[in-house]
């Protein structure tokens, strides 16, 4: 069986997902040459793009009034129209359940959705992180029974992890490498074409489990090696030590070492999440990701230390954190992006709530918090001027998220206690920072 877009100049893509993932993938399908069709069930979302807007701060709204003008992109609800594509990539949410089990159902709805439009010979790709097995095990089934066809047989399946890092000038949809594995041969041959289009090259595995397991091996490795930093910065501390400038005299050797740095807990929709996914997973085998599931445990106890911290230091003051006035510094999960999913500051700020501070925040990308899932109490709260009387009227200022776009001299020189979860204020002079910033 032939993949449709098999020889075509212009295949017709759809991506499912319009969000982090989703939309810079179908840009770059564009840019490629390639017909695009985006689904998203959120009607705001499919509006906004048809009429050439972006509501993700580093897509330009240029990009997308071009390949509107261009005639090849549009977005969509309407999931009949999958019946036109050549291939499909799902881009949704995988994130976890209340017991920290993997929650599917995102992918397993949108594959009841695109299952009675399947026709012979189309190609749909999966690039959700999860767990392996997914592709095979629990995507196929949805897809097969949906439209009456044969995976490997009908239709060609494959899954392909996203690689995406929001905000990096240096890393975007068509600079970086796709690992592709296929339910059959011909699954993977199909993919790979695919990606070829888009991608400087792409990198065959063996299997979708492959595939899906190389995910989750990233983003393990990522979320270890910050679990041990974050958990030397506790010890270092208690040893008057400076763990910023350890890891900065140890990343000086050319060999042998990379580095990771600490902060307030892990954020974004991959790191705090996927290594649950296979201890989970590994336990179906009689597997135990000790060192896995510590790590975790690790990096999502930062924001009650960055709590303790902030107290001591409070208390250290004459003042209660009950009552305190708490300036947030940064509610995305990262510096320069818009991005607030998993973010600790989200956590740390009903931490603080929790224990009487009054708290406010500023980040020149968040100007409203949006509905969360796990955060419906902050819904609504809105993003105060960074300004001398705000920093003045604050006891503590809390740097969480070290965007470049703000002054943090300003806020050293106006706050009377900051606590720097960041190390946003190491450059700046030791006679400016002296018994005002604390590091945590």
């Amino acid at each position: 069986m032939a993949w449709s877009g098999h020889g075509k100049q212009e295949p017709h893509v759809g991506i499912v997902g319009l969000g982090y993932v989703g939309l810079p993938l179908a840009l770059q399908f564009w840019r490629r040459g390639a017909r695009v069709t985006g689904f998203d069930v959120d009607p705001a979302k499919v509006e906004a793009l048809n009429a050439g807007r972006s509501y993700i701060r580093h897509i330009q709204g240029e990009d997308l009034a071009a390949a509107r003008a261009a005639g090849r992109f549009e977005a969509t609800a309407d999931f009949a129209r999958a019946a036109e594509l050549d291939a499909c990539c799902l881009c949704v949410p995988t994130p976890l359940g209340h017991g920290d089990e993997p929650d599917l159902s995102y992918v397993l709805r949108t594959g009841e959705s695109l299952a009675p439009h399947l026709r012979r010979g189309q190609l749909v790709v999966l690039e959700s992180t999860t767990y392996p097995g997914t592709t095979d095990d629990e995507l196929r089934p949805v897809l097969e029974r949906g439209s009456g066809l044969l995976a490997g047989r009908d239709f060609h399946l494959a899954y392909s992890p996203e690689r995406e890092d929001p905000g990096n000038p240096k890393h975007h949809a068509g600079t970086i490498p796709k690992v592709v594995g296929g339910y059959t041969s011909a699954c993977l041959e199909a993919a790979g074409e695919l990606y070829a289009r888009v991608v400087p090259q792409v990198i065959p595995v063996s299997s979708t489990r492959a595939a899906e397991a190389t995910k989750l091996l990233e983003n393990i490795f990522r979320c270890v090696n910050i679990a041990l930093v974050n958990e030397l910065k506790v010890v270092f501390d208690r040893m008057g030590l400076d763990v910023w400038e350890i890891v900065e005299a140890a990343k000086t050797k050319p060999f042998g070492f990379m580095p990771f740095y600490p902060g307030p807990g892990l954020g974004g929709h991959c790191i705090p999440i996927d290594p649950f996914y296979l201890t989970w997973k590994a336990a179906q085998y009689g597997a135990e990701t000790k060192f896995i599931k510590l790590a975790g445990e690790i990096n999502r106890s930062m924001p009650r230390y960055v709590l303790a911290r902030a107290k001591d230091a409070l208390r250290a003051r004459g003042k209660d954190l009950r009552g305190a006035r708490v300036l947030i510094l940064g509610m995305a999960y990262k510096k320069d992006v818009d991005d607030l999913r998993e973010s600790p500051s989200l956590v740390l700020w009903e931490l603080l709530e929790q224990e009487g501070a009054r708290v406010s925040y500023h980040d020149p990308y968040v100007p409203r918090i949006p509905v969360l899932r796990e955060h419906p109490g902050l819904l609504g709260r809105t993003s105060v001027a960074l300004d001398e009387q705000a920093l003045r009227d604050a006891d503590a200022a809390l740097i969480l998220t070290d965007h470049t776009a703000v002054d943090y001299r300003q806020i050293v020189t106006h706050a009377s206690l900051v606590v720097d979860c960041r190390n946003a204020c190491g450059r700046l002079p030791a006679d400016l920072t002296r018994g005002k910033v604390l590091r945590a």
